[in-house]
């Protein structure tokens, strides 16, 4: 709990610096978040093992030819989840999530992969397993989802990380689609910090087995700790990223700081993953903004 609040409590530090860096810069706000979509995307789609790099898909979203076959479906993956990505950037703030915009982001998400299941919850014996966990019965869908819903914006009192940590967790639990949970789950996990006034997190393909195992800390013990720490590193390191841009400073690479002040990389790459100075992933890369 200690270790939480604490993150909390830099986050709270780091979103006022980013409000103060950010005021009259709104042109730069728009083109960090367009810049970011590709990653966005492609994080969240090889999380769920599709086979497209960072490169290809960057390639998709700007409609160029790649160099290789890939399949119809993870050509419209890529180019669904940009377009869900940046409709959230624009809506999030005019609407409060409820099952109807989980639904919409849902059916945009899907279309052209399987139009029989997009933009609808399971229904009838629509049973689904992840590895050895069987989802809830679809009939409780519905009722599990509008739980979720009250549980999060009841407790808007409590901090941002557990709630959306937990929310995150009972959301892939429910599993309330045949297609697409994962990536509709992180959606929202951004659409409702955009929403609270935070910065959108990407949760990386890199970090995928802490991820898996915040899963199994779930649903073996209840437990939301290790989500909880992914969720706060994503944001820190979220604002990391802008404020290293919104407050001009110069952008290098964690190598190249480590050669400029004769310090250990190795030392630097670790303090860089557990977030304990202000160095960001940028495209697979570790840099840092300094003055």
């Amino acid at each position: 709990m200690t270790k939480v609040l604490n993150v909390y409590n830099k986050i709270h530090s780091l979103r006022e610096r980013y409000y103060k860096a950010s005021a009259g810069k709104e042109a730069l706000v728009k083109l960090l978040s367009e810049t970011e979509t590709a990653e966005q995307v492609y994080n969240s789609n090889a999380i769920e093992n599709s086979t497209l790099t960072l490169e290809e898909t960057e390639k998709i979203l700007l409609q160029i030819d790649l160099d290789r076959y890939i399949t119809e479906r993870e050509l419209f993956e890529a180019r669904n989840l940009a377009q869900v990505v940046e409709y959230i950037d624009n809506k999030a703030k005019e609407q409060e999530l409820n099952l109807d915009v989980i639904l919409f982001l849902h059916k945009i998400l899907i279309s052209n992969i399987r139009d029989d299941i997009a933009g609808r919850f399971r229904r009838g014996n629509e049973f689904v397993r992840v590895g050895n966990y069987i989802a809830p019965n679809p009939k409780e869908v519905v009722k599990l989802l509008k739980e979720m819903l009250i549980s999060y914006n009841s407790t808007s009192h409590k901090n941002v990380i557990m709630r959306i940590a937990k929310l995150h967790l009972q959301f892939e639990n429910i599993h309330p689609f045949i297609d697409g949970n994962g990536r509709i789950g992180r959606v929202i996990n951004n659409y409702l910090l955009m929403r609270e006034g935070y910065v959108p997190i990407n949760i990386k393909f890199i970090d995928r087995i802490d991820y898996y195992d915040a899963f199994k800390e779930f649903d073996k013990k209840g437990e939301t700790s290790k989500m909880e720490e992914i969720v706060g590193k994503a944001l820190t390191n979220s604002y990391y990223k802008r404020l290293a841009y919104l407050e001009d400073k110069k952008i290098i690479t964690l190598s190249e700081y480590a050669k400029k002040n004769k310090l250990s990389h190795s030392n630097l790459i670790n303090k860089a993953k557990r977030q304990t100075i202000e160095a960001f992933l940028e495209k697979n890369v570790w840099k840092i903004g300094v003055n």
